[in-house]
Formats: C-alpha cells, structure tokens, sequence
C-alpha cells in the first residue's frame, strides 16, 4: 500500500506561482510512475502531467500546462512536485496526485493505482 498526501494548494492572483508537493508513505516511490491530475467544479478530473522512475528522465505535460508547469521528482524524500508558474483562474481545481506500480507514466487514470485526497488550488483573475 501506497499513502500518498498533498500539499502547497490555496488561493493566489493570475499570474503568481505555486508549488504543490505529494509526499509518500508505504512503500518507496522508485518503482513508481507518478502523475498530476486535477477537478474543477463540474468537470471530469483530467490529466495535468506525469513523471516516469525511478528517476524522472522524462515527463509528460497536458497541452493546457506545458510550459508552464513542471512535475519533478525526490525519490530520497519520497515525494512529487509539481511547480506551476504563470497560473491562470482555468487553473483552478483540485489538484491529485497518483501512482503507478511499474507504471509508463501515463495520462490514463485507471492506469494509476494510488490516488491522494487532493488539494485545492484556486486562482482568481
């Protein structure tokens, strides 16, 4: 079992940055693909970015974040980050983070088998 947590969310101006951070416990996150997915009211949760293991070298961003967020990885803290810059009201959501045992990084929900609680971001204009 895999007990993942967020933190970092709140309330911010377009335009600030935030950093929301996914600490685990458990089970070592080396074996794991890890993803960013977020909720905003009346939506489906989507895909926001994902990071492959053990150690990162490549990571995928949805087409809405990318270049502005980046997902990263601390494996010695068992934890995922995600740093979002330039942020937006459209941002605003609760943002989840998952696992994936063995996993390809992908931005497939039922792919992950781990899910956090959430933490809520909201950006005002």
């Amino acid at each position: 079992q895999v007990q993942l947590v967020e933190s970092g969310g709140g309330l911010v101006q377009a335009g600030d940055s935030l950093r929301l951070s996914c600490v685990a416990s458990g089970r070592t996150l080396n074996n794991y693909a890890m993803g960013w997915f977020r909720q905003s009211p009346g939506n489906e949760r989507e895909f926001v970015a994902a990071i492959t293991y053990p150690n990162g070298r490549t990571a995928y961003y949805a087409r809405s974040v990318t270049g502005r967020f980046t997902i990263s990885r601390d494996n010695a803290k068992s934890t995922v980050y995600l740093q979002m810059n330039s942020l937006r009201s459209e941002d605003t959501a609760v943002y989840y983070c998952a696992a994936d045992y063995h996993g390809r990084a992908s931005d497939v929900q039922r792919d992950y088998d781990y899910w956090g609680q959430g933490t809520q971001v909201t950006v005002s204009s």
